[in-house]
């Protein structure tokens, strides 16, 4: 079993080729191992829960009275009251091109997520069939909105999304030096447009309520509704944790000189201090790496509306 287990070690955490580790290097990398199997449970955990929770929505509440939200999934909604293809399959096709943007702007790990948290939305959309439970079209609109938002805050949570206007949003305000909200405001203009035209203006102005509901359901369970955040982190740790964002997080990162105030090691001691900005959607990814490196370091994070300038997106380095 011990053998076992310091192969999985070996392969998945240290990934040095060596002859030998040391008791130190298996124990570190034990405490690794441990902290990514943790964390893959958790976000399979929300990942889960989001995802029947945003199939309860559209298929309890939306689907029945021909409302729709805003983003990507709204567009499959629509697509769906306009033509004979099952909702299931064009959440599938609209959201495809979003995971491969999602690959090359934000990363594989993330890419990979998403797919499985979108195949999955489909699967149980296919699969299981929720009642409706009500009529009232004010309650359809605030409550399928609800579920909704519930379920695409939960899956961000997971480290991924089930809708991809988000991600769209973060490649064309890098592309045209816009912000994001921007961006989702205009594609949702377009979209609740096109409602009023093919459906009805009364099912449109409807839709937009789901959408604001489904909207501050969503700042609410993802604690926040910045498209950035702020990372401050005080460590023992520190140059671990600055090589970890440049190398693993792909992320900028400012380095400052301060000094303790209260513990242990005495008051006035020096100690570097490190700040970083990333999306929303990378703060699950970058706490789950300060924990593997220091469990007790200070983290601070604070709601930024957006930035300009500097290396919000740092480019491979070339060896």
């Amino acid at each position: 079993m011990n053998t076992l287990l310091n192969q999985l070690i070996i392969r998945f955490v240290l990934k040095q080729k060596k002859d030998s580790y040391s008791r130190f290097e298996l124990a570190k990398g034990f405490r690794e191992l441990k902290h990514i199997v943790v964390r893959l449970l958790k976000d399979c955990f929300l990942m889960g829960l989001g995802i029947f929770s945003a199939a309860f929505g559209l298929e309890s509440f939306l689907l029945p009275s021909s409302f729709i939200d805003g983003g990507a999934t709204g567009i499959s909604l629509l697509l769906a009251e306009l033509t004979t293809v099952p909702l299931s399959l064009l959440i599938l096709l609209v959201n495809a091109p979003f995971i491969v943007l999602g690959f090359k702007i934000i990363g594989k790990q993330f890419a990979i997520k998403t797919a499985i948290a979108i195949i999955g939305l489909a699967i149980c959309m296919s699969s299981f069939h929720f009642p409706e439970v009500t009529h009232d079209k004010l309650l359809v609109a605030i409550f399928g909105g609800f579920f909704l938002g519930s379920g695409i805050g939960l899956a961000v949570r997971g480290g991924s999304v089930i809708d991809g206007t988000e991600v769209l949003a973060i490649f064309l305000s890098r592309k045209f030096g816009t912000t994001m909200g921007d961006i989702i405001i205009g594609i949702n203009v377009l979209i609740f447009s096109a409602a009023a035209y093919f459906l009805s203006i009364e099912t449109a102005l409807y839709s937009m309520i789901t959408y604001l509901a489904a909207s501050k359901t969503l700042d609410f369970i993802i604690q926040g509704i910045e498209e950035y955040t702020g990372v401050t982190i005080i460590s023992t740790h520190s140059e671990e944790i600055r090589k970890m964002i440049i190398e693993t997080m792909g992320r900028g990162v400012t380095v400052y000189m301060g000094k303790r105030g209260y513990g242990r090691r005495g008051e006035g001691s020096n100690i570097d201090i490190v700040y970083t900005v990333v999306t929303r959607l990378e703060l699950n990814k970058l706490k789950a790496e300060i924990d593997s490196i220091d469990e007790n370091a200070f983290v601070v994070m604070n709601s930024i509306k957006d930035t300009k300038g500097g290396m919000i997106k740092k480019r491979p380095l070339q060896h």
